[in-house]
């Protein structure tokens, strides 16, 4: 009896390994198929190819033509970029250590074509900058001299007192062969006054062009502080010629790398400026 349970046993356990093994092949043999691709088309579709390269993406607005940088320098170019044909006979030159601007000095020919130097506080080297006047400064300036009758006189025109904390002014004229110069920080004369005026108004509206220049290029987010510049110099008449800074404003009006509320605020000044001229 105990023999047959043993054989029992023993046949039991051999039927349970063959079954394991035989599960364990069948597996195995599963697994070892080759998997079968599918294709990645739908059929009567073809993917369509990658490009090549990606475009990249242009930081413009749709339907907004970029600046034609060709033209960004339209105003100024109407400037003698090189003086060596520019003979000038006007010497103006304005000096005052601890001004923000410590040294001007505007010299042109009969014409108003010349150049501007200044010195700003902290910088270590002049600014230079062709200019052109505008016909009316110019007849403002001839006007002044003439009532001063400038070449013939030999008058003073230095006030009684002294003031060097105003900044001291040197004026020149060479024209005609005949060449005088006189130097004065305050004067009471009329026309000497129109002159000293009218120099510090054109020194005025050029450095204020090359500062606004110069932040179109590099420091746009400055632009809007400008504008607001150059509105309080208009409205306090320290401009010399507002009527002639027009193209230059439109130009600035259209211009996309300054912000658009220095933009808008060019167009204002231009309308303001037509409506003066009227």
């Amino acid at each position: 009896m105990q023999k047959n349970v043993n054989f029992m046993r023993t046949l039991l356990l051999i039927l349970f390994i063959l079954s394991t093994s035989v599960y364990t092949f069948s597996q195995t043999k599963k697994s070892m198929l080759p998997v079968k691709k599918t294709s990645s088309s739908v059929a009567g579709i073809k993917p369509e190819p990658l490009p090549d390269k990606i475009p990249l993406k242009k930081n413009e607005r749709p339907g907004v033509e970029m600046p034609d940088k060709s033209n960004d320098n339209k105003f100024r170019n109407t400037i003698p970029d090189s003086l060596g044909a520019v003979d000038p006979t006007y010497f103006y030159e304005f000096s005052r250590p601890d001004f923000l601007i410590s040294k001007i000095f505007i010299e042109h020919d009969e014409s108003g074509k010349g150049k501007i130097s200044f010195l700003k506080k902290g910088n270590d080297e002049m600014i230079t900058d062709p200019i052109q006047l505008s016909p009316t400064a110019l007849a403002r300036i001839n006007t002044a001299l003439t009532a001063l009758d400038f070449l013939n006189s030999d008058a003073s025109y230095q006030h009684e007192k002294d003031f060097p904390h105003l900044g001291t002014i040197k004026f020149r004229l060479n024209k005609a062969g005949r060449d005088r110069n006189t130097t004065f920080n305050w004067t009471e004369n009329r026309d000497a006054k129109i002159l000293m005026d009218e120099y510090r108004k054109i020194a005025n509206q050029f450095v204020w062009i090359f500062d606004i220049s110069v932040a179109r290029e590099n420091q746009p987010l400055e632009s809007p502080k400008l504008l607001d510049s150059l509105e309080s110099l208009i409205r306090r008449n320290e401009i010399s010629d507002s009527a002639q800074m027009a193209e230059f404003l439109r130009i600035l009006s259209n211009d996309e790398r300054i912000p658009l509320i220095a933009r808008n605020h060019a167009g204002r000044l231009i309308s303001k400026i037509g409506k003066e001229k009227k």
